[in-house]
């Protein structure tokens, strides 16, 4: 097939948008800690980034694309991108391009994790821990769901990474903190975001990149990527609104609520974007950010720190927007139908996905921090975390 210009340039815009959500996490959660930790949290985001360019293309592509082992995992054909050529294939784009929007992905599901690190990270112990987790955690789950794994062939839906971005790092950050422990003072005094306005950039920049997270995910530019384009955007705005909504019943309505709503508005529609209409968006945006807002408020009673709440709204609203794709996917979209059309296999798919996904995430994550914790010692010391993360890790100031 000859080389889809249109296609191509569409994909070469879908992964420099999601790209841009990589620092986005490192602004929206900067702006979360205190002013000490700032630069640190940032450059997590930006160390991410460049530690999975890396791993990708030398293995983790193949881990992920490569011929399937046993339902599991990859074989290592691709090793170095060996044989993964420049020419346009039958879908009408280099596959060196695939490679490209597929490693973008790697890197904000790693970027997202960080949330259970914030404040006390060892920077040389987060280096290991992340390489071991994209290859252990992440390759194997973008495996099962896109590269000819178990889940795909049970016919499990995630058109762009509701299980294999957002319940596998959810659930992974609210296992490291487990692992790594509260912070020094948690809970004994105040640790409020020290930069509302960074946070809120930072959420601009994720809304924005989710646009080429969902819509490029159609790997065409088509009638579809326009269905993903504005599905992903109605239930960013419903959720937004739904948590705006709660948090002003039960006092003043945060701009941070807001913005966090969207958010979990874009996790949830993320799995389902290919396959709903506008009105499912709404109804899974809508129950995204009340669900969202919900498991925060229990985060809190509960004393938990994972305080960036990449588990309340990355791995909670991951998972409904696993299940909600199949309660609310209709054949009119993309041919496939869930619950509502009278699917109860589509719907019982997505909910063995989902719920395979999580286990093996939470599971997995908790053996890899303990390992690395064990080794290497994942936390700073006492005196290094009291100064900052900024400085004792760093050598920079804010």
């Amino acid at each position: 097939m000859a080389l889809d210009t249109g296609t191509t340039a569409w994909l070469l815009t879908a992964t420099a948008l999601v790209m841009l959500m990589t620092p986005g996490v490192g602004f929206f959660y900067g702006g979360l800690v205190r002013r000490k930790n700032f630069i640190s949290m940032v450059a997590l985001s930006f160390i991410v980034f460049a530690l999975v360019s890396i791993q990708w293309v030398l293995f983790g592509y193949s881990l992920s694309f490569g011929q399937d082992i046993g339902g599991f995992i990859g074989n290592l054909d691709f090793l170095g991108l060996n044989g993964v050529g420049m020419e346009a294939g039958d879908a009408g784009y280099p596959p060196l391009l695939f490679v490209a929007f597929q490693l973008v992905f790697a890197a904000i599901a790693l970027a997202i994790v960080t949330s259970g690190f914030a404040e006390r990270v060892k920077l040389s112990a987060f280096v290991v821990f992340a390489l071991l987790w994209t290859t252990l955690v992440y390759d194997p789950l973008a495996h099962w769901a896109w590269g000819g794994g178990w889940a795909m062939g049970i016919g499990s839906l995630d058109f762009a990474g509701g299980t294999v971005v957002h319940i596998s790092s959810g659930f992974a950050a609210l296992a490291v903190a487990f692992v790594i422990g509260k912070r020094a003072g948690f809970g004994q005094y105040s640790m409020e975001p020290h930069n509302i306005p960074m946070t809120l950039l930072g959420a601009a920049l994720l809304w924005f990149g989710w646009f080429g997270f969902n819509a490029g995910s159609a790997l065409a530019a088509n009638s579809l990527a326009a269905s993903a384009f504005l599905v992903t955007n109605i239930s960013a705005a419903a959720g937004g609104l739904a948590w705006l909504a709660a948090s002003w019943v039960r006092g003043k309505p945060s701009s941070l609520g807001m913005v966090s709503g969207a958010i979990a508005g874009l996790v949830a529609i993320t799995p389902a974007a290919g396959y709903v209409t506008v009105p499912g968006a709404m109804a899974i945006g809508l129950i995204a950010g009340l669900l969202c807002y919900g498991c925060m408020l229990w985060r809190i009673r509960k004393g938990l720190d994972e305080s960036l709440d990449a588990w309340s709204i990355h791995g909670m609203g991951g998972l409904w927007g696993a299940i909600a794709t199949g309660i609310f996917a209709m054949a009119a979209v993309n041919g496939y139908s869930g619950l509502l059309e009278g699917n109860v296999d589509q719907f019982l798919a997505n909910a063995v996905g989902a719920f395979a996904a999580l286990i093996y995430a939470f599971v997995v994550t908790l053996v890899l921090a303990k390992v690395v914790d064990k080794v290497i010692g994942l936390r700073v010391t006492e005196e290094e975390e009291y100064v900052g993360l900024d400085i004792s890790q760093h050598g920079e100031r804010t």
